[in-house]
C-alpha cells in the first residue's frame, strides 16, 4: 500500500507543480480583485498538498524516523501559515505573490534537504525562521524612516569593509577564501553585501546622474569587485559586476555607459587573467577545462558534473521519485547542487517548472520596479532583480553544463545561512517597496476620487 501512495504521489506532485507554475503568470493578468485573490488563494492550495505529499512519501519511506518527520513537517506547515497570515495582515499592501513564491521555495529547499541531510535541514528551518521573524520588520522601517537614500557612502564604505573581513578572519572553502568565522558560526560576507551593494549604488544615482558620480560609483565597485576576485570567489564578483552595469543603465538611462561598462570588464578580466593566472584563477581554469570535457577525467575533477549530469538523466521527465534516486552520489548536493538531485527524483519537468517559478519571481520584482516612482526605490528594485535571476542563473547553469560551475546557490532552495539570511531581506525589501508604492498609489487614487466628486458636486450646484 505504501509503495502505491508514493509512487501516485510523484504524479500528483507534478500535476499541482504545474498548475502553481501556471498560476504565477496568469496571476498578473488583468482581472477583478476578487479573481485575483482566488488565484492566490489557489497558489497556496498547490503549495501544502505538493509540500504535504512530499513528506507523506518521506515518511513512509522512513518508517524509523517517521515520528520526526512529521513533527517536522507540522513545524514548517505551521511557521508558513503563521506567517502568510499575519504578514499581510501587518502589511496589507504587500504583494501575496512575492510572499507565497517566497514560502513555495523554502519548502522545496526544506523538502529536498530532508531527503539529503535531515540535520541540515532542521538547521536550515531555525535558520530561515529566525531570518523570517527578523527581516518582517523591514518593510515598517523603509516605511516610516524615508531618508534611506542619504547614505551612499557609507553604504559603500561597510560593504568594501565587511568584504575586507576575509582577509583577517577568513577561512577558504572550495579554492575561495570568502568566509568568516566568529564563535563557532561560518558566514559568507559577499552574500549580505550585495545587499548593501545595490543600496549604494542606487542611493549614489538618486542623487546624481553627472558623469563625476558614475564615474565615483564606479570606483567603489571596482574596489567591491576586485576584493572578491582576490579571494578568489569570480561568481560573488560575476554577480556584483552584472548588476553593477544594470543598474547603471536603468538608473542614467544611457546605453552607452552599458557598453562601456561591458567592454571594460571584458578587457580588466583579460588582464587580470594574463597577469595572475597561477595565482588566482588556478582553480578557475579547472572548472572552465571540466566544462568543455568532464568525461576526460570523470574519475578527478570532472565527477562533480558528470554525476549530476548522470542525475539528470536518469531522472528523466517524471523522476524516479523521492527517496528512489542516488542524489548522494553528488558532491556538495545540498547546496551548489540540489538542482540537480531536485531533477533526478522529482523529474525534469519538474525541475523546469521550478526555474519558471523562480522566472516569476524575476517578472514580480520588475513589475514592482516599473510601478515605483521614486528613483532610488526603482533603481534598488531593478538591482535585486537582476541579482536574483542571475544568481539563479549561474547556479542551474553550472550544474547543467550549460557554463562553467560558479559555486553559487540557487535562493531559497540550496542550503546555506548567509545565502537564506540574503535572498529573505531581498524579498522583504521588494516587499517594503510594494508597500511603499501600493499605499502611494491609493492615496492618489482617493485625492482624485474627491477631486472628481467635488467638480460633480460643483457642476450640480
Amino acid at each position: 500500500m505504501a509503495s502505491i501512495i508514493i509512487n501516485l504521489s510523484k504524479y500528483i506532485i507534478l500535476i499541482l507543480m504545474l498548475l502553481y507554475t501556471l498560476s504565477c503568470f496568469t496571476v498578473f493578468r488583468q482581472g477583478s480583485k476578487a479573481e485575483r485573490e482566488s488565484k492566490l488563494n489557489k497558489q497556496i492550495v498547490y503549495v501544502f498538498l505538493i509540500h504535504f505529499l512530499s513528506y507523506l512519501t518521506l515518511a513512509l519511506s522512513n518508517m524509523d524516523d517517521m515520528v520526526t518527520i512529521v513533527i517536522f513537517y507540522g513545524l514548517q506547515i505551521l511557521v508558513a501559515t503563521v506567517y502568510m497570515y499575519l504578514y499581510h495582515y501587518i502589511y496589507p499592501y504587500s504583494s501575496r505573490v512575492i510572499t507565497n513564491n517566497m514560502n513555495f521555495l523554502l519548502l522545496i529547499g526544506y523538502t529536498m534537504l530532508t531527503r539529503l541531510d535531515f540535520s541540515m535541514a532542521k538547521k536550515q528551518f531555525v535558520i530561515a525562521t529566525a531570518a523570517m521573524l527578523v527581516v518582517s520588520v523591514i518593510p515598517y522601517i523603509m516605511d516610516r524612516y524615508k531618508n534611506l537614500r542619504n547614505y551612499g557612502i557609507a553604504y559603500g564604505i561597510v560593504g568594501i569593509i565587511a568584504l575586507s573581513s576575509v582577509f583577517v578572519i577568513g577561512v577558504e572553502q572550495f579554492g575561495s577564501k570568502n568566509w568568516i568565522s566568529l564563535f563557532g558560526v561560518t558566514l559568507q560576507p559577499s552574500e549580505l553585501v550585495k545587499i548593501l551593494f545595490a543600496f549604494f549604488v542606487a542611493s549614489m544615482l538618486s542623487k546624481s546622474r553627472s558623469v563625476k558620480q558614475v564615474m565615483i560609483t564606479t570606483g567603489f565597485a571596482c574596489v567591491h569587485m576586485g576584493i572578491l576576485v582576490l579571494e578568489k570567489d569570480l561568481g560573488a564578483a560575476l554577480i556584483f559586476f552584472i548588476v553593477f552595469i544594470c543598474m547603471i543603465y536603468i538608473g542614467t538611462g544611457k546605453i552607452w555607459y552599458l557598453l562601456a561598462f561591458i567592454a571594460g570588464g571584458a578587457v580588466m578580466a583579460g588582464l587580470a587573467f594574463l597577469l595572475f593566472k597561477d595565482r588566482l584563477f588556478d582553480h578557475v581554469m579547472v572548472r572552465v577545462n571540466v566544462w568543455k570535457d568532464p568525461w576526460a577525467d570523470i574519475r578527478g575533477d570532472g565527477y562533480q558534473i558528470t554525476q549530476s549530469l548522470f542525475a539528470i538523466g536518469s531522472g528523466g521527465y517524471f523522476g524516479t521519485g523521492l527517496t528512489k534516486g542516488s542524489p548522494e552520489l553528488i558532491p556538495v548536493r545540498e547546496s551548489d547542487f540540489i538542482f540537480s538531485a531536485i531533477a533526478e527524483e522529482f523529474g525534469v519537468l519538474f525541475a523546469l517548472a521550478l526555474i519558471l517559478v523562480c522566472f516569476s519571481c524575476f517578472i514580480c520584482f520588475v513589475n514592482i520596479a516599473m510601478k515605483v516612482r521614486n528613483r532610488f526605490y526603482k533603481t534598488m528594485a531593478f538591482g535585486f532583480a537582476i541579482c536574483y535571476i542571475f544568481q539563479t542563473f549561474l547556479s542551474i547553469g553550472g550544474v547543467t553544463k550549460f557554463i562553467p560551475s560558479t559555486g553559487v546557490t540557487i535562493p531559497l532552495v540550496s542550503y546555506g545561512g548567509s545565502s537564506v539570511l540574503s535572498s529573505l531581506v531581498m524579498f522583504s525589501i521588494m516587499q517594503g517597496i510594494s508597500t511603499i508604492e501600493n499605499k502611494e498609489a491609493k492615496k492618489v487614487e482617493e485625492e482624485r476620487r474627491s477631486i472628481e466628486e467635488v467638480a460633480e458636486k460643483a457642476e450640480q450646484a
